[in-house]
């Protein structure tokens, strides 16, 4: 049977994350899973099951996310098959791509590196309001940051850490080990910085709470110089606050030549 990858984008404002839930005692909640499975179950006339590369969160984007369903046949090349989804889907869910691939093509397992990044606007005093129209894709703060000081941060987060300061304490996982390949730390306008992460795979709230803690340094809260202690400290307690999902943005995931999967910018 054929198995199709699929390049999938979404505004996660209204979304209770990724993946699929249908408490026993009531309505199946609204998750992009579960939204874009029933509309390609629709589209091939039977029942199917659409996987997803990374779970993101309630509230959290994505440009670049990937999913893969395998099915029967088609009643369309698989060119067109993002135009016959995108005709039945939301206008938060959007397909960009759509590819046939090997049958043992695992979206999850397969993965080799993936790219988040965290929008943070500095809205203080006097005349500086807060971001209206697209104030569900960025956090805002009053304080002043400092972008030197945030990049030097970041610079210590990049190597193969035990990165258990920087998971939510119920993380689940067997192991807290992971490869961050680059932080990365820029304006983007002129109160707005965005902070891109890569890396081999990332714990549950990683890379909010690594933009909890660059906005700690930013502002001076904590020495930027101490993230390495931090990290080597494995407590929780020492880094900073989890930020909000509305910053959050799945950028890319990368599967090795050939099968690269790069969001766009909309």
């Amino acid at each position: 049977m054929p198995r199709v990858k699929l390049t999938v984008a979404y505004d996660g404002t209204d979304f209770h994350g990724w993946q699929r839930q249908e408490p026993p005692d009531a309505e199946p909640l609204r998750t992009v899973q579960g939204v874009l499975q029933s509309v390609v179950e629709t589209f091939v006339r039977e029942r199917v099951i659409v996987t997803g590369a990374s779970r993101t969160d309630a509230g959290v984007h994505a440009l670049g996310q990937v999913a893969a369903f395998t099915a029967e046949s088609f009643r369309v090349p698989v060119e067109k098959i993002p135009i016959a989804l995108n005709a039945r889907l939301p206008r938060d869910v959007q397909v960009r791509s759509a590819e046939f691939v090997a049958k043992d093509f695992d979206p999850i397992g397969g993965a080799k590196s993936k790219c988040y990044r965290y929008v943070i606007e500095h809205c203080g005093p006097p005349h500086n309001p807060a971001p209206l129209f697209d104030r569900n894709f960025v956090f805002t703060t009053p304080h002043a940051l400092s972008l030197s000081k945030m990049s030097l941060a970041a610079s210590q987060l990049v190597g193969t850490h035990d990165f258990e300061a920087f998971a939510q304490i119920s993380h689940g996982r067997e192991t807290t080990v992971r490869t961050i390949f680059s932080c990365n730390v820029r304006m983007i306008g002129e109160r707005r910085i965005a902070i891109e992460v890569s890396g081999s795979g990332f714990l549950y709230n990683m890379v909010r709470i690594i933009a909890g803690t660059l906005l700690d340094a930013g502002r001076g809260r904590i020495d930027p110089s101490s993230v390495g202690a931090i990290i080597a400290s494995k407590d929780r307690r020492q880094a900073g606050n989890t930020l909000p999902p509305q910053g959050l943005c799945l950028r890319w995931i990368h599967y090795g030549v050939g099968v690269n999967v790069e969001g766009v910018e909309p």
